[in-house]
């Protein structure tokens, strides 16, 4: 009878225990990452799309662990922002891309990818490329994984999952400017007709309608990265044949005029939405701060693409099996003429996910997760 009884308390004890680390977990995991964007945080979107933007040829993602080497769609040699920052909050498989045919089912529930390279938050951004998914779609896009999460979760738990246990990570507005209105011979009569003060009021009104969409849909917890210094990108440096040290000064003097209106905005949701916390990735200074003082985080250049032709900075044809590649790619800021290398994205994910508000704020992603 003794031993029965020893058995039964220790079978409770077991259950409290698992019980928990149970409760434990579930607060230190993300329950679904949906990302939202352009080719800075697209995951293989475009390889499904009839477009002249892609990424899934070789050498692209050459250092993707997951899939041995090979390419994936991403934009980089390796893992994006979004999937770094995925895995450090706890998510156990990268979010799948909206239109991959593996996303349906549970898998949509550690979150869906619905970036686009070339995307932008206004419709016309990016036509350049035939197709890609704007803002507006991608949102569309979401409203169906939304209706889909209501049938595997059914409606009052779904609502919990989307509202509590879920970031809304949204990387845009860049194309914006360098595939629409920087665009040269297209732009020229976008640029005649608008001023940059009324372009940008443009993009920051339709943003704050694509972001009050998803909000309507239960999403409450958002980072939103600013655009960063567009005018230091190899392909910039190498078309406007600048010396290494030099930026395009209108392409950034663009995204800090943008900035600083999304700055206000962000403020201006996290007033007027109620439960929900907008965060500001300060993109801009961060890329800057890699990009001005390279060799303080073991880089040997913030100028030159590692994957890529053309020009002082191998800036002009975009990364492909043809293209000549640096052999010490995690000592590049910039994989190709345009992105970031995956170890320059390791550095800006971890301050995102831990870092003070000079670069990430109100609060960063850990503890934006754990609201």
């Amino acid at each position: 009878m003794a031993t029965k009884c020893y058995y039964t308390i220790l079978a409770f004890l077991l259950l409290l225990l698992n019980l928990s680390h149970y409760g434990e977990a579930a607060k230190n995991d993300l329950g679904a990452s949906f990302i939202f964007g352009d080719s800075l945080v697209d995951a293989g979107n475009n390889n499904y799309l009839s477009t002249l933007s892609k990424a899934n040829i070789p050498p692209n993602g050459i250092d993707f662990k997951a899939t041995g080497g090979n390419p994936t769609g991403r934009y980089t040699n390796g893992r994006t922002i979004g999937d770094i920052v995925g895995e450090e909050l706890g998510q156990p498989n990268y979010a799948v891309p909206f239109l991959a045919p593996n996303a349906t089912g549970k898998a949509i529930l550690h979150g869906v990818n619905y970036a686009s390279g070339g995307g932008g938050i206004l419709n016309a951004t990016g036509r350049i490329f035939v197709n890609r998914l704007g803002m507006d779609v991608q949102i569309d896009y979401f409203s169906i994984t939304r209706k889909e999460i209501d049938k595997l979760l059914g409606k009052s738990e779904a609502k919990e999952f989307v509202s509590k246990r879920s970031i809304f990570s949204i990387t845009v507005g860049a194309n914006d400017f360098l595939n629409n209105y920087l665009l040269p011979l297209l732009s020229i009569g976008a640029r005649i007709s608008q001023s940059p003060d009324s372009f940008v009021e443009d993009m920051i009104s339709h943003f704050r309608a694509q972001l009050t969409r998803l909000y309507q849909m239960d999403a409450r917890k958002f980072v939103i990265g600013n655009v960063g210094p567009i005018g230091c990108i190899p392909y910039q440096k190498t078309i406007n044949q600048l010396n290494e040290d030099q930026c395009v000064d209108l392409a950034n003097k663009l995204a800090l005029q943008y900035n600083a209106r999304l700055k206000d905005l962000v403020a201006e949701l996290n007033d007027n939405l109620p439960g929900a916390t907008f965060v500001l990735a300060n993109v801009y200074d961060l890329v800057l701060e890699l990009i001005k003082n390279y060799d303080k985080y073991g880089f040997t250049t913030s100028s030159r693409a590692c994957c890529g032709n053309g020009g002082q900075f191998a800036g002009i044809i975009p990364c492909g099996p043809t293209s000549s590649m640096c052999s010490d790619r995690y000592k590049h800021v910039f994989w190709d003429p345009y992105h970031p290398s995956e170890a320059a994205n390791l550095i800006v994910a971890k301050q995102l996910l831990d870092g003070d508000t000079r670069y990430i704020s109100p609060i960063n992603l850990r503890h934006l997760r754990d609201l």
